[in-house]
């Protein structure tokens, strides 16, 4: 069967287009503190926690699934930027530039192909079925541990509160609630340590 050459172009453009996403840069550090991580970076770490937790995720989940749609979860940045979580003001249009980042970087693929891409996309965002509750957990998790690693990195930086935290965390007590203690414990040394403001 002959390659239908429009198709494998759409394909090539996205797959080019996603090397952009490891240049851009995260405001959280890599765990030993060297440098910033890219979103790249944030995704596939993700992505492996994944297959590693599973056993924690609220009920069964769709592994695969759930690892392709953290590999796709911040594939927007390439056009939209990482908006820092805490940063108020940069979230006030994250959701539009975020769509169209959206539609213009799927759009590139196969209709059929960039349409189930983008709907796991829209899955994620939404947060709603089992497996973007626990992809969603994975995503606050591993900044969690980022911090804790880097005796506060951007709580640090940006002078954050336990309960800005606690909020940013909240996901994790549905997607992975057996380890919510874990949060707990993790951000109870970080205030005790003064490396989080109570």
């Amino acid at each position: 069967m002959p390659i239908d050459p429009t198709r494998i172009e759409g394909q090539i453009a996205f797959i080019e287009t996603l090397d952009a996403l490891k240049q851009v840069r995260r405001r959280n550090l890599v765990m030993d503190g060297s440098r910033r991580e890219n979103s790249a970076e944030h995704s596939w770490h993700t992505a492996l926690m994944a297959v590693v937790l599973a056993e924690y995720a609220s009920g069964p989940v769709d592994v695969p699934r759930v690892v392709t749609m953290l590999l796709l979860h911040d594939v927007i940045e390439i056009d939209a930027g990482d908006t820092f979580c805490y940063d108020e003001a940069a979230a006030r249009d994250k959701a539009e530039r975020e769509r169209a980042a959206a539609d213009r970087i799927f759009g590139l693929l196969p209709p059929e192909t960039g349409a189930a891409l983008r709907a796991l996309w829209d899955e994620f965002e939404a947060g709603q079925t089992p497996e973007a509750r626990f992809a969603n957990s994975l995503d606050r998790f591993q900044v969690l541990f980022q911090n804790r690693n880097t005796q506060g990195g951007t709580w640090r930086l940006y002078d954050i509160a336990r309960t800005q935290v606690e909020r940013r965390m909240a996901p994790i007590r549905q997607g992975m609630p057996e380890l919510w203690p874990v949060v707990e414990d993790i951000l109870d040394d970080a205030c005790a340590n003064g490396i989080l403001k109570p």
